[in-house]
């Protein structure tokens, strides 16, 4: 499995107090991650939102030009000022790339004339500088169209997440929630790990899970199965109805991707289906899809909620059991931390993986604070990155929810 640096943005953030729906409530610096935890985007090239691109090839066509004029005539760099045009055309738009070729040209003939005609580079030269900023001003429109395409697919990118993981309004279903999203694919930032809540007359139902595989068919999946937990979280009385209705609609999404001939007709997710119930404000139901189960993060400590022997969402017809449904107790200030994969799977360099539960006990005791969503989810996010390194094997989620007080 191909190992990618997390994105830049920290991937998809969401139910900070302070976020919007792109979530920047969680996207600030945390000293705890290092530098090599925690990445940020930096807009080179600009000062106080202004470009500053066009600095570096003029001072380097001042500097070629002076060095030029006062070296002997046996020393001469000015065709070096080819090189002005290569640069801006690197960094510049199209109109700043053809204005450097222009002054480049120009720089030439003036610097070149000042010469004696035994020192003059000649016109073999000048038609280098000429050629040179003709193709500079052409490789920066190929590289300016290259760049909007890019943005066009990273908007689009974007919007799918949004729609598979869409923003979460604070509170949202008497829940206090945080989230962190990275995709382990930094150029897709969208991948099969999926979250939501739904709340219903029912109560508020919780959704995590992971998508067997990578690409857009995990995609498609974590779509399908979001879409039915939206309908039957919100309809169905009976969690049991709900999650055999999601093992329902992962076989047919099977069928279909078989049916077309894909090579991805066997995908599976693994998931933890939770409820709220209403009629009992200090427990939580829960059912597992081969999923590991949720931590409760306390003031207490930290405890693991029993593991179940529920099988994956799409392979349900191995056994043809019924889903189990788990009541446990959860106290009101104790929070629910579910994590995917790429929590769980972290390594460091010698090969060992996070210890995420024996992290947040230490964590837990030092700070009693950390028990809150938000807090807990970027503590989580920090030490999962600064643990691999910055480098993720997998796609990465990690999600806290507890009642709203």
């Amino acid at each position: 499995m191909r190992a990618a640096r997390a994105h830049v943005s920290l991937g998809h953030v969401s139910g900070g107090p302070d976020s919007s729906g792109e979530g920047s409530g969680l996207r600030v610096r945390y000293p705890r991650a290092g530098r090599r935890g925690v990445v940020h985007r930096h807009q080179l090239l600009q000062v106080r939102g202004r470009s500053v691109a066009w600095v570096p090839p003029l001072l380097l066509l001042v500097a070629i030009a002076v060095v030029d004029v006062n070296t002997p005539g046996e020393f001469r760099i000015v065709s070096w000022i080819v090189l002005v045009p290569g640069i801006a055309a690197a960094i510049c738009g199209v109109w700043g790339t053809a204005v450097f070729a222009v002054l480049a040209l120009i720089t030439y003939v003036l610097v070149d004339s000042a010469w004696p005609n035994r020192f003059q580079a000649g016109l073999s030269d000048f038609v280098l500088v000429a050629v040179g900023g003709v193709l500079a001003t052409l490789a920066c429109a190929v590289r300016v169209r290259d760049e909007r395409r890019m943005l066009h697919m990273r908007h689009i990118a974007d919007t799918t997440r949004r729609t598979v993981l869409r923003p979460l309004p604070p509170s949202w279903g008497g829940l206090d929630h945080a989230a962190v999203y990275l995709a382990a694919d930094t150029e897709a930032r969208v991948g099969g790990d999926f979250y939501d809540i739904q709340p219903g007359p029912h109560g508020t139902r919780v959704l995590l899970g992971d998508v067997q595989g990578k690409g857009l068919g995990a995609v498609e999946a974590a779509a399908a199965l979001l879409g039915t937990f939206r309908e039957a979280g919100f309809h169905e009385p009976d969690l049991v109805t709900v999650a055999r209705r999601l093992e329902t609609r992962m076989v047919r999404h099977r069928g279909h991707t078989a049916a077309l001939g894909r090579g991805d007709g066997d995908r599976f997710a693994t998931a933890v289906l939770l409820a709220f119930p209403p009629d009992a404000p200090d427990a939580v139901d829960l059912v597992l899809f081969g999923h590991e189960p949720p931590l409760v993060v306390g003031r207490a400590g930290v405890r693991s909620l029993p593991a179940g022997d529920g099988l994956p969402l799409g392979l349900g017809d191995l056994t043809g059991a019924p889903p189990q449904v788990r009541r446990v107790p959860l106290a009101a200030d104790e929070t629910l931390l579910l994590v995917t994969d790429g929590v769980t799977e972290a390594r460091d360099d010698t090969g060992c993986f996070y210890p995420l539960s024996d992290d947040l006990a230490r964590v837990v005791v030092a700070d009693p604070r950390t028990t809150d969503p938000h807090r807990l989810v970027a503590h989580v996010r920090d030490a999962t990155l600064r643990h691999c390194g910055g480098h993720l094997a997998d796609d990465t989620t990690v999600f806290a929810v507890r009642r709203h007080r």
